[in-house]
């Protein structure tokens, strides 16, 4: 095999001018040749700052070798010979802090015979990137006990650099108050730093002061602060700070166009987005890859999936971030089967599949889906060692749950080592979409016991089971409890949860009363959920009350005429059902087709009422005909069915 040799690339300026000089004398190990060469300092110096990028560790302790039998590093008999031998100790510092080397580092910053500000922001840096944060602070605390050894602009942004999230806002005001104390107030990449560091910690208030108060901003000056209040979801207030920057003198760059973008999609705002588009377009950025899966997730948010279909194939690179972002448009927009087409054609093309794909493909499967490509996904899974990641096998859960299989949800969730809130949710969910309401409320103490805070998620799920099981006080304890207990403000949902719980019971009036009592205008979903508690219980009266609030919350639905046909065909009231199938017909409302399915042989058959579709109609219609003559000939007979057109 032909070994490449390390130094066949590289060419060696070298200046006869230039004091302290170091012999490194290296072999070909293609040949019996041996080289000597003579650089200077900033030549090696540019070498190790090469290899610290490219984490060549073999090649930098090779030229640490050389440097310690080379005397001139030693040489301190003037300021010229202690600057330039100190060039060459901080690029040694720096190169194996890079290449994460830090007890190196470390055993080399002991033996340094002099050090400045560069050599403690490279050890600082090293601990820091390679998050070893209680040594990195000690060094900073360190730094500032020294009197000689003032730290800069470069140990404030190191330090701030590394503050993300909650924990580190104690540090990330520490800082601000030594950069007030200093006069680094001024310095543009300080207070770029700190607006980023307040952001990152959720201190988004001190972030946006910061960036109130600087003299000078610059263009990532504007973008921390967009992003920033994106990352917090303050996405109109990013919104209206990208258009008074478009419109002052700093131009925005594609990473402040891709925060604008994420600030349309998250308030769904297609007009603000169609002008962001036009903009990127008309600078030429629209070909960057990011820059058009931002587009693509602006679109499929606001709904328009011909959009993201459009730059999708217009892209020229497609990676597997842009037909991931393809993927879960589809899905969010309800394009189930396109979904599926598209992660098909990921695999066989051979795309890198990732965790994010594998979670967005599993969110596609519904009670209609396929449980045989449920399980090649789950197959992939093992293939690919993505069993271990929690936003897969959540998803995995929501998979065999709604495919029927529950007790491969089960086997999941108990092969999972770490369960975060999500895959509790998803277990218990599973068990109250089956009916299970029981399991569902031990797996919801098992949480508790193991120290998991439920979520407003948790008890959406709890009260399902609660009204498929009748426990309606227990139901009423939970809604207690999440407000007083969990200071959280239930949403429509579980309002339209507890009506249905209180109406499968039989309480209709309790239902009534209420909603009545609601803190908020009752939406379509509650009024829904009461109407169909009088389906079950045949209430006309309550009934009527009910639908009448439905079609002033959702004028165009058809559930409260299907339902009160219903209400009244089970009354035997055949003239009010005639009457109110008259005025549906005469508003132009339609009624949803129910479709019935089967999997055979890994494809879903659909069917509708009187469905002449299929391929296999007529034999189907055929087989049913001598069923029914069966049962009629053993003395069955039929009933007598209303259907809703």
């Amino acid at each position: 095999m032909n070994r490449r040799w390390p130094f066949q690339k590289l060419s060696f300026h070298l200046n006869s001018r230039v004091s302290s000089r170091v012999s490194l004398i290296f072999s070909n190990p293609c040949s019996s040749q041996t080289f000597k060469y003579s650089l200077n300092h900033v030549e090696i110096s540019s070498l190790l700052s090469t290899c610290g990028k490219e984490g060549n560790l073999h090649l930098g302790s090779s030229l640490h070798g050389s440097i310690i039998k080379s005397p001139e590093v030693y040489n301190l008999e003037n300021d010229r010979s202690v600057r330039n031998s100190l060039v060459v100790w901080n690029s040694l510092l720096s190169m194996y802090a890079q290449c994460g080397q830090l007890s190196n580092a470390v055993k080399l910053f002991d033996e340094m015979p002099m050090r400045d500000t560069i050599s403690w922001n490279s050890i600082l840096s090293g601990f820091l990137r390679n998050k070893e944060f209680e040594m990195g602070f000690g060094y900073f605390k360190e730094m500032l006990g020294l009197g000689f050894y003032r730290f800069d602009s470069a140990s404030l942004t190191t330090v701030l650099s590394s503050c993300d999230g909650v924990d580190f806002l104690g540090v990330n005001k520490m800082v601000h108050g030594l950069v007030v104390l200093s006069g680094y107030g001024r310095e543009i990449t300080v207070g770029n730093a700190l607006i980023t560091a307040y952001f990152r910690c959720g201190c988004f208030d001190s972030g946006k002061q910061v960036f109130d108060e600087m003299m000078e901003r610059n263009v990532i000056t504007w973008t921390a602060v967009i992003s920033g209040l994106v990352q917090n979801e303050f996405y109109e207030e990013s919104l209206d700070l990208f258009v008074e920057m478009y419109h002052g003198s700093v131009s925005p760059n594609y990473l402040t166009f891709l925060s604008a973008l994420s600030a349309c999609a998250g308030l769904q705002a297609l007009k603000e987005g169609c002008q962001i588009h036009g903009i990127v377009q008309k600078l030429g950025m629209q070909s960057d890859y990011c820059v058009e899966s931002a587009l693509m997730d602006m679109y499929s948010k606001c709904g328009c999936v011909e959009d993201v279909w459009r730059i999708f194939e217009s892209a020229q690179v497609v990676d597997e971030v842009s037909m991931t972002v393809v993927l879960v448009g589809f899905v969010q927009n309800g394009f189930e089967d396109e979904a599926i087409q598209i992660f098909e054609k990921m695999v066989k093309a051979g795309i890198k599949i990732d965790p994010n794909v594998i979670s967005a493909v599993l969110g596609v499967f519904g009670i209609d889906t396929s449980l045989d490509l449920g399980k090649q996904v789950h197959s992939l899974v093992i293939k690919k060692g993505f069993g271990a990641n929690s936003f897969v096998s959540n998803g995995l859960i929501n998979m065999y749950s709604k495919c029927g299989n529950l007790e491969e949800s089960v086997k999941i969730f108990n092969g999972m080592l770490q369960k975060n809130q999500v895959s509790w949710n998803s277990i218990i969910a599973a068990f109250a979409r089956h009916g299970n309401g029981f399991r569902a409320l031990q797996f919801y103490e098992e949480m508790k016991s193991e120290g998991v805070q439920p979520t407003d998620v948790t008890f959406l799920s709890l009260l399902h089971a609660c009204s498929h099981v009748g426990l309606v006080h227990k139901g009423m304890e939970f809604l207690e409890s999440m407000q007083k207990v969990y200071g959280m403000n239930p949403r429509m949902e579980h309002y339209a949860c507890v009506v249905d719980m209180l109406g499968r019971a039989g309480l209709l009036k309790e239902s009534k009363y209420f909603i009545e009592g609601l803190p908020m205008e009752p939406g379509a979903l509650v009024w829904q959920a009461l109407l169909g508690a009088c389906n079950i219980h045949g209430d006309t009266e309550m009934g009527k009350y009910a639908a009448g609030q439905l079609l002033l919350a959702a004028p165009d639905s058809p559930v409260p005429y299907v339902l009160m046909a219903n209400i009244y065909s089970s009354r035997g009231k055949w003239k009010d059902r005639a009457r109110i199938i008259r005025k549906m017909k005469e508003r132009g409302v339609a009624k949803e087709t129910g479709i019935s399915w089967i999997e055979i042989e890994k494809k879903i058959h659909s069917f509708v009422v009187a469905d002449q579709m299929h391929q296999q109609g007529e034999f189907i219609y055929q087989i049913l005909l001598d069923l029914l003559r069966h049962m009629t000939d053993e003395g069955y007979l039929p009933d007598e069915v209303h259907y809703v057109p």
